[in-house]
């Protein structure tokens, strides 16, 4: 029996309850993801989300967003305005309660919002705990209201302060997020221009102006062509081997839209939506597609005499080879799950997408003979292609996480086969493997150098890609499988990390592993089994005194305690009125110049590292710039490069 000591008391007086918003100010990230700058950019769109729900209920068709000189924001809409009238229950503005109650929203309310996006009633609400100040200005009713707020507490009850124009409504916050709680409080335009892009492609009713009084950048984006703009503005780098495929309808109350089109490409590329979530793990609505798309095409190129019985089978896989393609589905009632909860489990979605997609894609294949024509041929060749893979990847397939039969010879292994806690690195080149096999810690940590740049599989077909040596050897050692028989869940390592040297040719092999990644392995990302190594890029010296730094401002602030009267110290040691100080600044180029020892104190040591988890905020985005840095176009990539110079730092040639 526990002893009556002080130490083990535990009664009604250790129960915290956390009153009004400080479970959020408490625990940021469980709301918001994070405390970086995903966490910040999430705030806006929050708000936004808000706006657009007012927008898909039928009452706004205008928005406004806007990054001011002091990275405040301000987010305006021409919806109905947020209700300023007593809450019958809370006796205090519907406004308030709005801002400081955490679930609490008119989309709880079907009869006010059919359908509705973001955190589900605790988004704004997140915003205004996570903000050093927020305002809300509300026109509705003939009035002006406003209320303030200071990290979540009202500063004065909602007020009048003045009448509003006939006919004029919305609703206008402005807010500064909290430096006590951010790492970083500035935003950054394309962050918020690509959410707003997305926005805008799926909602075509609806205008959305972003301006930056920063630097004066001011975009509207606007798309009457809704996914079919979407659709060739993702393909705007690739040949398009037909006009691009429109379907819209509703089944069984669940508004279904679809736009798709087929190019040159190796790639699948599906983005699903729900209410305008990105589904990012897919669910029953992208089940009920696939299977539509599979179950269509192939009775009608039977039925047309394009494949003869007893040839090739076409599977799934094939007939999405080359397909880019946009689903979105308005739900009343979502339903989400996975480690995300990206992704739908409403099964009745399924059918009413699966029936719908076969109807209409059944009826524009009978109208559109040459376009089916078009789309079949380019299937048979994926087949083909798969067939020629087949015992290519047959030879990379493992049958289980301990099956170490097919191990590449120049892996060097860890001794522990709980993936949960072993990691490998990739690493650039033999000397820099040399030395990370020295280096590591054998117990967990494995070793894969790379000699030379791996084959860019955005421009190939799948039986090239299984041809190339330093792909295999990838593909062996993780112990996924690959393409049909990928499972990321059986990843002999928790962590994969890249490592490769800060110049040009390791940005491009870092680049060319990561669209290999991306395009194959997605799930190794999505599930975060994807890491950067940051090996420092300075090494400072002076007498038996030695520091790293992982970039100029580091470096700058070791130095500062080296400086003589103020002056500055440039890279050669040497201050500016003259004087060598015994200082010995060394700019690592190369993995390879730091000896075994070096590299596990900087880059491999678990206690001292850096490492950035890769991870995509939004699919859309990271396949326009997969296709533009690595495709065939060139005029693209030079207009991405002209356009982010300015960003480059510590570039070698």
């Amino acid at each position: 029996m526990a002893n009556g000591s002080k130490e083990n008391d535990y009664s009604a007086k250790n129960i915290n309850v956390l009153k009004g918003l400080e479970a959020v100010r408490k625990r940021p990230a469980m709301y918001i993801g994070d405390v970086g700058p995903r966490g910040l950019h999430h705030l806006v769109n929050e708000v936004v989300d808000n706006s657009i729900d007012e927008a898909l209920a039928g009452y706004a068709d205008n928005i406004i967003v806007k990054i001011l000189k002091d990275e405040t924001i301000s987010i305006e809409d021409n919806g109905r305005g947020i209700p300023v009238d007593m809450h019958p229950e809370e006796k205090r503005s519907a406004l308030e309660v709005v801002m400081t109650m955490l679930h609490a929203g008119g989309k709880f309310d079907k009869n006010t919002y059919k359908v509705s996006g973001g955190l589900h009633g605790v988004g704004v609400s997140v915003v205004n705990a996570l903000s050093e100040w927020l305002r809300v200005e509300v026109r509705r009713d003939g009035g002006v209201f406003l209320q303030e707020y200071k990290r979540g507490i009202p500063v004065k009850p909602v007020k009048e302060i003045g009448k509003a124009k006939k006919n004029e409504r919305g609703t206008l916050t402005t807010f500064r997020p909290d430096s006590e709680i951010f790492k970083v409080t500035t935003f950054k335009f394309d962050t918020i221009a690509e959410r707003i892009r997305e926005l805008a492609y799926l909602n075509k009713n609806i205008s959305i102006r972003l301006i930056d009084e920063r630097d004066g950048e001011d975009i509207t984006f606007h798309f009457k062509g809704g996914l079919i703009e979407f659709v060739k503005y993702l393909d705007e780098n690739r040949e398009p081997l037909h006009k691009t495929v429109y379907i819209e309808g509703e089944k069984d109350g669940t508004p279904i839209e679809l736009a798709f089109q087929y190019n040159a490409s190796y790639s699948e590329n599906i983005f699903s939506y729900v209410n305008n979530i990105n589904t990012t793990e897919g669910g029953t609505h992208l089940v009920g597609f696939k299977s539509a798309l599979t179950r269509t095409l192939n009775n009608y190129a039977y039925k047309n005499g394009l494949i003869k019985e007893g040839k090739i089978q076409l599977t799934g896989d094939d007939f999405r080879e080359g397909l880019t393609a946009v689903i979105s589905v308005k739900v009343s009632e979502p339903q989400f799950e996975g480690q995300t909860k990206t992704k739908l489990g409403n099964s009745e979605t399924k059918s009413a997408v699966e029936t719908l997609i076969n109807d209409k894609l059944g009826e524009f294949l009978e109208e559109n003979p040459s376009v089916g024509k078009k789309i079949i041929e380019k299937c048979l060749m994926a087949a083909e292609a798969r067939e020629a893979s087949r015992k290519a990847r047959d030879l990379t397939r493992r049958k289980n996480a301990l099956d170490t039969m097919n191990l590449p010879g120049k892996l060097a292994d860890c001794s522990i086969t709980d993936p949960e806690h072993c990691e490998m690195y990739i690493v650039e080149g033999d000397s820099a493997g040399g030395s990370a096999k020295q280096g590591r810690d054998r117990r967990f940590q494995a070793i894969l150098p790379l000699r030379g740049k791996i084959l860019n599989v955005e421009k190939a077909k799948v039986n090239k890609i299984l041809e190339n040596n330093e792909i295999k050897a990838m593909i062996a050692a993780i112990g996924s499988g690959f393409g049909p028989d990928f499972d990321h869940n059986k990843a002999r390592y928790g962590k994969i990390i890249l490592m490769t040297d800060a110049d040009v040719d390791g940005s491009h092999i870092r680049t060319l592993l990561l669209t290999f990644f991306y395009r194959y392995m997605n799930d190794l990302i999505t599930s975060g089994k994807v890491y950067i190594a940051q090996p420092p890029l300075y090494k400072i010296k002076k007498g038996k005194e030695e520091y790293y730094a992982f970039d100029e401002k580091e470096r700058d602030e070791i130095l500062k305690r080296y400086r003589p009267n103020g002056k500055e110290i440039d890279e050669t040691g040497i201050s500016e009125d003259g004087m060598p100080k015994g200082i010995v600044i060394s700019r690592y180029k190369g993995l390879g110049e730091m000896n075994p020892e070096q590299l596990w104190e900087t880059t491999m040591n678990p206690e001292t590292r850096t490492v950035l988890q890769v991870n995509v905020e939004s699919a859309a985005a990271a396949d326009k710039i997969f296709e533009t840095l690595m495709g065939d176009a060139v005029e693209p990539r030079r207009a991405f490069i002209e356009k982010n110079a300015k960003y480059v730092r510590n570039l070698d040639i």
